[in-house]
């Protein structure tokens, strides 16, 4: 395999061609919000091929990634935001600030000690740009981590339930309110409880340090499979609940 065919700056030159005005009419006409879904996409298939472990799979995923970000960076570059290097410079000495233990005078192998350090020079770095402590936190991440995150970081100050108790109190009020609205028949109140019911069920993961996405992935991962097993022993089309629970119930067993 000849190398110098195969690395950054090559992927770089080939994605500015297609940018070109003689290159590829989709290409040239992309924008960096318009990219946003494909890039999302291809992000969430890393994340199967790493679940997968599947070695092919990874590489493949991790170059379409790969791809998206060095777009980004072109179409950055042709409207003069700012260049390759900027990025390279913003990511290579925030990792060298924030591990001083490594790079720096702070000699300590405790991990408690490094994520505490970590968290105060990340709050340093940020304090001049962000007004509120949940500033941080990103906007357009998938609702259930963003609740995660946001009360991850209000924990941090002590804005938080004492223990797992009190998240027991507070969920089960939730549940009773929700009931409620749905004897109500208001759909704009059920919309807002249910809201809620998944914010407790997120701070109770949190105090459990159960990651809500991860313990939601295993739940789906297993209705798939229960439900391949049905597919496979039953016409679903031509079946009643009974007899698909009956399988359910098997394939748990």
């Amino acid at each position: 395999m000849d190398n110098q065919k195969y690395n950054f700056k090559k992927l770089k030159e080939i994605l500015k061609q297609l940018r070109a005005p003689n290159g590829c009419p989709w290409d040239k006409e992309q924008t960096s919000l318009s990219l946003i879904p494909q890039f999302l996409e291809e992000v969430y298939e890393l994340i199967d091929a790493l679940y997968e472990n599947s070695s092919e799979k990874i590489m493949e995923e991790l170059g379409d990634v790969l791809l998206h970000v060095i777009f980004q960076i072109i179409i950055a570059e042709e409207k003069k935001r700012f260049k390759e290097e900027e990025v390279f410079k913003e990511i290579i000495d925030k990792i060298i600030r924030r591990h001083p233990h490594v790079f720096g005078d702070l000699k300590t192998n405790d991990i408690n000690l490094i994520n505490k350090n970590w968290e105060e020079i990340k709050r340093k770095e940020k304090g001049k740009k962000e007004r509120s402590l949940l500033d941080g936190v990103p906007k357009h991440l998938p609702e259930l981590s963003k609740a995660y995150k946001l009360t991850k970081e209000a924990a941090k100050i002590g804005f938080d339930w004492p223990n797992i108790g009190n998240i027991f109190e507070k969920l089960n009020e939730e549940l009773t309110e929700l009931e409620d609205a749905l004897i109500e028949n208001n759909k704009t109140n059920i919309e807002e409880e249910i809201g809620d019911v998944f914010f407790m069920l997120v701070n109770l993961c949190r105090n459990l340090k159960i990651n809500p996405e991860e313990a939601l992935r295993k739940t789906n991962y297993k209705f798939i499979k229960r439900f391949n097993f049905i597919e496979q022993n039953v016409d679903i089309y031509n079946s009643d609940l009974e007899e698909m629970d009956k399988y359910w119930e098997k394939c748990k067993k």
